[in-house]
C-alpha cells in the first residue's frame, strides 16, 4: 500500500513537473535564443580582437628595423596573410575548422614589410558549450520542482492518510463488533421459528438480518481487498450455488418469488470463494429486490462448447435504464429500494480480476438477465 501511494505521489509529481516545463517552454525558447546570440556576439568581438592584435603586430614590424617577424599565434583561431595576387604569403595551422560552423573576418592592410594585402583570420564556432549549459539549468529547475511539488503533495494528503487508516481501523473495528450480534441475533431467530413455525414477525425478521449480512459482506469486502490476498483454489461451482440458493429461499417468500434452477451438477472452476460468493449473493439479491412479484427468477448454470462455465439470473422488473452506469459505485436507479449502490461495482471489480466478462441485458419485454462467463483460461 505505501508503495502504491509513493507511486502515485510520484506520478502527480512528475505531471505537474511536465505541466510546469510546458507553460515555461516559450520563455527557455527565447532565453536559449538569446545565450546563442550572446555567444556569438562574443566570438565575433574576440575575433576582431585577434585580427587587430595580428594587424598591430604587422605594422609594428613594417615601422622598425628588426629582420625577424613574430606572428601572434592562438589555439583558437587560424590567420592567412594574402598577397595582393591573392596567395597565401603565411597561414598559421593550429586548429581544424567545420566550415559549416565557423566565424570568419578579412581586413584589407595597409602597406607592409611582409607584402601582405589582406587579413583573414578564422575561428571555430561550437554551440555546445550553451546547449550544455541550458540542458543543466533545465535539469537542475526541474529536480528542484518535481522534488518541491513531490514534497508539497506529500505533505498535504499526510492528513488525510492519517485520517483513511483511522477510519479503516474504525470500520474494521466495528465490523468485528457487528458480526457477533447479527449472528446471535439470526441464530436465536431461527430457534423460535422453530417454535412457533410461520410466523410472520418473526419471518420478517430472519430475512431482515439476512439482508443486513449481504450488506456486512459487501461492506466487510471493500475494507479487506485492499489489505487481504484471496487466492484462488478448485471450487465445486455447482454445490456453492445451491447453498447460496437455500439462505436465499426465505427472503424471495414475501413477493412470492419462485425460483427456477438450471444448475448442472459437479461444474468446477478456479477462482476465490469470496469472490464467487459475492458475485451469486449480489446477482441474486438484486433480482429478488427489483423483481415484480408473483414472477420466476431462473437461475442457470452449465458448460458452453469451449468449456467455458456459463452462470446466469433472469428476472422481471423495471428494465434498467443505463446498463454501463449500473456498475458505478454508488450509483442507484432506485433509491425506494435501498443499499448503497456498492454491490454491482464489486462484481464488475472481481470480474476484471478474474477475466469474468458480464453481459447484462435488460428489456421491458424480456426482462433482465445478468450472464457472467468464467473463461476456462483464468
Amino acid at each position: 500500500m505505501i508503495e502504491k501511494n509513493k507511486h502515485f505521489i510520484f506520478k502527480i509529481s512528475f505531471f505537474y513537473t511536465t505541466i510546469f516545463f510546458i507553460f515555461i517552454a516559450i520563455p527557455i525558447y527565447f532565453y536559449t535564443n538569446l545565450e546563442l546570440e550572446n555567444y556569438k556576439n562574443n566570438q565575433d568581438r574576440l575575433l576582431i580582437e585577434h585580427a587587430q592584435k595580428i594587424q598591430r603586430a604587422i605594422y609594428d614590424f613594417s615601422s622598425s628595423k628588426s629582420n625577424t617577424f613574430n606572428f601572434p599565434k592562438s589555439f583558437k583561431f587560424e590567420a592567412t596573410l594574402i598577397s595582393k595576387e591573392k596567395e597565401n604569403i603565411y597561414k598559421t595551422r593550429n586548429i581544424n575548422i567545420n566550415k559549416n560552423s565557423k566565424l570568419s573576418i578579412k581586413i584589407e592592410l595597409a602597406k607592409n614589410r611582409l607584402n601582405a594585402k589582406y587579413l583573414k583570420v578564422e575561428k571555430q564556432l561550437s554551440y555546445e558549450e550553451i546547449y550544455l549549459k541550458i540542458l543543466v539549468l533545465i535539469l537542475c529547475i526541474g529536480l528542484f520542482v518535481f522534488i518541491s511539488i513531490y514534497l508539497i503533495i506529500k505533505a498535504s494528503i499526510e492528513p488525510y492518510k492519517k485520517a483513511n487508516e483511522y477510519l479503516d481501523a474504525f470500520f474494521n473495528d466495528a465490523m468485528h463488533e457487528l458480526k457477533t450480534p447479527l449472528g446471535v441475533i439470526q441464530l436465536n431467530l431461527e430457534i423460535l421459528d422453530e417454535k412457533q413455525a410461520n410466523t410472520k414477525e418473526i419471518n420478517r425478521s430472519i430475512n431482515a438480518v439476512k439482508n443486513l449480512f449481504l450488506v456486512y459482506e459487501d461492506i466487510e469486502y471493500l475494507i479487506k481487498q485492499k489489505s487481504v490476498k484471496y487466492n484462488k483454489e478448485e471450487v465445486d461451482f455447482s454445490y456453492i450455488l445451491k447453498q447460496r440458493i437455500d439462505q436465499f429461499e426465505s427472503l424471495s417468500v414475501t413477493k412470492n418469488l419462485k425460483f427456477i434452477l438450471n444448475i448442472k451438477d459437479n461444474i468446477n472452476i478456479y477462482i476465490n470463494r469470496t469472490h464467487l460468493q459475492r458475485i451469486i449473493d449480489n446477482t441474486i439479491s438484486n433480482a429478488i429486490k427489483y423483481s415484480y412479484k408473483d414472477t420466476n427468477i431462473t437461475i442457470t448454470l452449465k458448460s458452453d462448447d469451449k468449456n467455458n462455465t456459463i452462470f446466469s439470473v433472469h428476472n422481471f422488473s423495471n428494465p434498467i435504464k443505463d446498463t454501463k452506469t449500473v456498475f458505478n459505485r454508488y450509483y442507484k436507479e432506485n433509491h425506494i429500494k435501498g443499499g448503497f449502490g456498492i454491490g454491482l461495482n464489486i462484481v464488475e471489480n472481481i470480474c476484471k480480476l478474474n477475466n469474468i466478462k458480464i453481459k447484462l441485458s435488460s428489456t421491458k419485454e424480456i426482462g433482465t438477465s445478468f450472464t457472467y462467463t468464467f473463461l476456462t483460461n483464468t
